[in-house]
């Protein structure tokens, strides 16, 4: 049996509309839409309704059924409750904003709200690396550090929807500053986050005169970005290779207290993890060997991403499909 989903990622630059046709254990994406986000709320929402009415008209066309249900992916803070955008930092204007109503009222189906590290744990759980297991963790590891969990085959968000927000936990005194947090699992586990730490790093490096390749002077340290210092890390470069060693020991550590306190079946990390696994990798696991308790530890499974970077388009899907159950 197959099921029309229909999905609405809202980000701070840009906004998606998809359409997904799920069976079990898969989703196949087979319409999408992107348009940069608009000033307002209300004209985001307009534009949603107007892509997705246009995505159901040419699926309809081409044999597909009626639309089933209505997810939507959103940075938080908000409540999946009440169905409201509270105020995230990416999005200005976003105070108390019902986005759930007037799309139930337009398309006639359910439709529920999730924030982005949720509905990224629901869609590996359902059709990427998280199938099959009652207990995982699902982390963002991109531009910031949050995770999503499924606990005991159900989805846990806390009683504010604000539980995963591991990005915020300090792992140090000092260090780059992530979620407002000097030292703080985001600050060493984002892109944003290596970003800071390979450019103090090499600037340091430089001042006594070393080189490096993650940039060759002075003038080039503000476009340093965790590509870069992953690309000169791959190429052998000594202070990159030195970074990454300090970014997969925090990511080890951060995960060690996952693994002692929610003793889950598989831990799946995305973006940066999944595309550098050959690096981390190695460094993670030498640090969770030493760090984490050995019986929960070797009940867990660390892997990347199933979905990769499909991710992102699967996640509002999952949530629809969530909104359904």
């Amino acid at each position: 049996m197959s099921m029309l989903l229909g999905g609405f990622d809202i980000g701070g630059t840009k906004c998606a509309a998809v359409l997904g046709n799920a069976t079990e254990g898969q989703i196949n994406i087979i319409g999408k839409r992107s348009f940069p986000t608009p000033a307002t709320p209300e004209e985001t929402i307009r534009q949603f309704i107007a892509a997705m009415d246009e995505l159901v008209a040419q699926a309809g066309q081409e044999g597909a059924g009626p639309l089933q249900a209505i997810g939507i992916s959103c940075g938080g803070p908000l409540d999946s409750r009440k169905g409201l955008v509270l105020s995230p930092p990416n999005l200005p204007g976003w105070d108390g904003i019902d986005v759930v109503s007037p799309l139930r009222e337009r398309f006639s189906v359910p439709v529920a709200l999730q924030n982005d590290a949720n509905a990224c744990a629901l869609a590996e759980w359902r059709w990427g690396a998280g199938r099959g297991v009652s207990n995982m963790v699902f982390l963002t590891f991109g531009t910031g550090m949050g995770a999503g969990l499924i606990l005991d085959g159900r989805l846990y968000a806390g009683i504010s929807d604000m539980a995963g927000e591991v990005g915020h936990m300090r792992l140090e005194h000092e260090g780059p500053v992530g979620y407002g947090k000097a030292g703080s699992f985001e600050g060493f586990c984002s892109g944003g986050g290596i970003a800071r730490l390979g450019r103090a790093m090499a600037e340091k490096h430089q001042q006594e005169g070393g080189t490096t390749a993650i940039c060759s002077d002075a003038s080039e340290l503000d476009a340093i970005s965790a590509k870069s210092v992953f690309d000169a890390a791959n190429a052998g470069d000594a202070l990159a290779l030195e970074v990454v060693q300090i970014v997969g020991r925090k990511l080890g550590r951060g995960l060690s207290l996952l693994v002692d306190v929610l003793n889950p079946e598989r831990i799946v990390i995305g973006s940066i993890y999944a595309r550098q696994e050959q690096l981390l990798r190695p460094i993670v696991m030498e640090e969770l060997r030493q760090e984490a308790l050995s019986l929960s530890l070797t009940a867990c499974e660390i892997v990347p991403s199933g979905l990769g970077e499909s991710v992102g388009d699967a996640a509002s899907l999952s949530v629809a499909l969530h909104a359904l159950e």
